[in-house]
């Protein structure tokens, strides 16, 4: 008993901190007479919270209102100048790197173009080694300042605790479409990467951090459940039950890129057939458009080549439309709607949003034949309550959701600054199959998704 109440006593002070920087992130600027209410704290709890954040810089006045015959009152705000935090989009044709201050404003960027099928580990830790150097020079900013990197990456995340005998290896990448086998990427960015030790880095499949960041900032804000489908190269999504900060209940990613669309189908990246990925992903409609006998240079790359496609199927008025581009686009948003079915029969959500550098392109113009494909698809009740939308953020959206994830964690943790790992001396793994990373001990907790 006595050690439950010494850890609840320990953990009532971070909650605490954590209840009243939640409110403010994500409603203020708010009073103190407003954050009790908001927050369920006593006037004294929130008076002692606000003197302690305030004392840490990372909260801040935002002006004054008026009160109803009192004082004016004070309004407080998280203090963008708190903290620094790092986005990372390791995505199939290009990498961005963002950072941001808290307020997630970003200071500074760069990106890494990538060769076609130029996945290779060793070049991919080297681009954001380069790139987290280049946006701190950028902006001038001290390392230190660092909460946490936040990296989103195609494929399977395990995330494996620290072990006597194996060693923290930290999340692990399953990327069977980039030939990616059980790669320990965070042990890797940990022993090439140039920040303070104590800086976490937080990975997770891309797809679940655009939803993250639609559900916090953009489409699917205010929304109970929400599904949000990544269209890039590769094709992936991520469920959202509403809970921004529960990273059990919150999202979760999915391999819907390859759910089957088509028996007998074309052949996947994957290896399997049929799969919606085959059809929907930029890289399988640009081998699709060529194979068809598109106007398509053969080295050129996924962009350019959806460009291309969206250019003879849409052509300036007095242009008759190529019909092939016509046919090809309408077999993709057919593909697309009975997988869009699927999530609502599924998961019932409210809404669906595309995004993903692709989806923003054929977004606008197959978005109409998309819903009605999908009302076809999926049973009628369940379509009726469901919207399927754009997403609003853009083509940074990975980007922003990858920062927030050392934010969740900031704001989990009351505003406390990260701790320097504990060192167990055990030396990390080679790189395995994904029977070796199971044999022999627990099977590790697994995010899913696709890339894009």
């Amino acid at each position: 008993m006595a050690e439950r109440n010494r850890r609840t006593v320990r953990d009532l002070r971070r909650g605490n901190r954590s209840r009243v920087l939640q409110r403010l992130y994500f409603d203020g600027p708010l009073s103190r007479q407003e954050l009790g209410p908001a927050t369920g704290l006593s006037s004294g709890s929130i008076s002692n919270v606000v003197a302690e954040l305030s004392a840490e810089n990372l909260l801040e006045e935002a002006g004054v209102v008026d009160s109803d015959g009192g004082r004016p009152r004070t309004l407080l705000r998280v203090a963008p100048g708190g903290g620094l935090l790092i986005g990372i989009d390791i995505g199939e044709t290009r990498i961005r790197v963002e950072l941001f201050d808290l307020s997630l404003t970003e200071l500074a960027r760069t990106e890494r173009l990538l060769a076609q099928h130029g996945y290779d580990v060793d070049r991919i830790v080297g681009h954001v080694r380069s790139g987290v150097a280049d946006v701190l020079r950028d902006a001038g900013a001290d390392p230190h300042r660092l909460l946490g990197i936040g990296i989103g990456v195609p494929g399977i995340i395990e995330r494996h605790a620290p072990d006597g005998s194996v060693g923290d290896v930290g999340s692990v990448v399953h990327g069977q479409t980039i030939d990616w086998s059980a790669v320990p990427f965070e042990r890797l960015l940990r022993d090439a990467v140039r920040v303070p030790p104590e800086v976490p880095f937080f990975i997770d499949n891309g797809a679940k951090t655009l939803g993250q960041a639609e559900m916090w900032f953009g489409g699917g804000r205010g929304a109970g459940a929400s599904a949000i489908a990544l269209i890039g190269s590769g094709v992936g999504a991520c469920v959202n039950h509403g809970d921004l900060l529960d990273e059990d209940r919150g999202s979760q990613a999915l391999e819907w890129g390859h759910s089957t669309v088509q028996l007998r189908g074309r052949r996947c990246r994957c290896g399997s057939i049929g799969c919606l990925e085959a059809y929907a992903g930029a890289e399988a409609m640009r081998e699709r458009w060529h194979e068809a006998g598109g106007p398509l240079p053969a080295d050129a790359d996924d962009e350019t080549a959806l460009a291309a496609l969206l250019a003879a199927a849409y052509p300036p008025p007095g242009v008759e439309p190529d019909p092939v581009a016509v046919a090809l686009l309408d077999e993709t948003a057919e593909c697309l709607g009975a997988a869009l079915g699927d999530l609502i029969n599924l998961f019932l959500p409210e809404r669906i949003l595309l995004g993903g550098w692709a989806g923003l392109l054929i977004g606008p113009h197959l978005l109409p034949d998309i819903r009605r494909y999908a009302q076809e698809y999926a049973l009628k009740h369940a379509a009726a309550r469901t919207t399927i939308e754009m997403g609003r953020l853009g083509p940074d959206a990975v980007t922003v959701g990858a920062a927030t994830l050392p934010l969740a964690d900031f704001l989990a943790r009351g505003g406390s600054r990260p701790s320097p790992p504990p060192r167990t001396g055990a030396a990390a793994p080679a790189l395995r199959t994904p029977a070796d990373a199971v044999r022999g001990r627990e099977r590790p907790r697994t995010e899913q998704g696709a890339a894009g």
